[in-house]
């Protein structure tokens, strides 16, 4: 029987061990290095690397990040220094920690996305995680995630170049996410995360024009926590394969709600901004809530939410 506090939180994602349920978010913690003098790396369940392209990428001009009521959104544009530095320069220094390293890769071709898992599926990271966010530029700019043929076609390529896990990140800018979920889990994805940021807008009534340089961003943080807790639930009841949830978690007791609705693990993303902490903390309070409860293990709730 599971009754160590360690074993308590450990879970197997599409292979990827973790000590705890809670992961970072891409895009939110860097490459985790950066978080490093704040935060003991060997104690977060994973990291999500920030997105990482071919080539490097200097991002979008002007403002990339807005505050809002009830969390942010960023335009920031993928910035990072390509696949390649990241293979041989931060990939190293990441291999010292006990930590599983996932990376978040982007492309704009189907293409780009099977040489990027090419090119790390021998560099000694965990996982992929494939965000199909992106706009596809052989058909006219529209993103990969909103047509469940692209995405399709996107998971097929990378699950050729690569013998690593590979989870779909899901967008919320959708009509319907379930078929979206479908349609990857078909083509062979091993595991699901969402939500992706949501599109959103602001504008300076002062000038009259919109606060961020590439006038839309990603909204994320406690505002889009009902809608990605909603989408988990709808997946969660669609798929076989295990799903991470993400947006708006601040606390266990957020994260608690996702792995209700049907979540194995969590991703914790704009919390990190405010708290560099936050990953262990929340790991620790689900711990306690399974304590509490006179559970044994995370699988105990995952999906037990009673609609009834």
């Amino acid at each position: 029987m599971v009754n160590t506090a360690e074993a308590m939180l450990a879970v197997n994602i599409a292979g990827i061990k973790m000590k705890t349920p809670v992961m970072t978010a891409s895009g939110t913690f860097g490459f985790g290095l950066e978080y490093s003098d704040f935060v003991d790396l060997n104690k977060v369940g994973a990291i999500v690397v920030k997105g990482t392209t071919l080539a490097p990428k200097a991002g979008n001009n002007g403002r990339r990040i807005a505050e809002t009521p009830a969390g942010m959104m960023n335009c920031i544009g993928l910035e990072n220094p390509g696949v390649d530095e990241f293979i041989s320069k931060t990939m190293p220094k990441l291999a010292a920690y006990q930590v599983p390293v996932i990376v978040n890769i982007s492309g704009n071709t189907v293409e780009d996305y099977g040489e990027l898992a090419a090119r790390l599926d021998q560099s000694g990271i965990a996982g992929l995680e494939v965000n199909i966010s992106c706009p596809n530029v052989k058909q006219g700019g529209i993103a990969f995630g909103t047509c469940p043929e692209s995405a399709s076609e996107v998971v097929r390529e990378v699950k050729k170049k690569t013998s690593l896990p590979v989870i779909v990140k899901l967008s919320p800018n959708v009509t319907d996410v379930v078929l979206m979920a479908r349609a990857v889990e078909d083509a062979g994805a091993d595991a699901i995360s969402l939500i992706n940021t949501l599109l959103g807008m602001a504008i300076d009534i002062k000038n009259w024009r919109p606060v961020l340089g590439n006038t839309v961003g990603g909204l994320s943080g406690p505002a889009v926590k009902p809608v990605a807790v909603r989408m988990v639930w709808q997946v969660a009841q669609a798929v076989k394969v295990p799903i991470i949830g993400m947006g708006g978690i601040m606390t266990a007791e957020d994260a608690l709600e996702f792995i209700l609705a049907g979540a194995s693990a969590v991703a914790v993303g704009t919390a990190n901004f405010v708290n560099p902490y936050v990953s262990v903390e929340v790991a620790e309070g689900i711990r306690d809530y399974l304590t509490k409860r006179g559970l044994t293990q995370i699988g105990d709730l995952v999906g037990k939410v009673n609609c009834g």
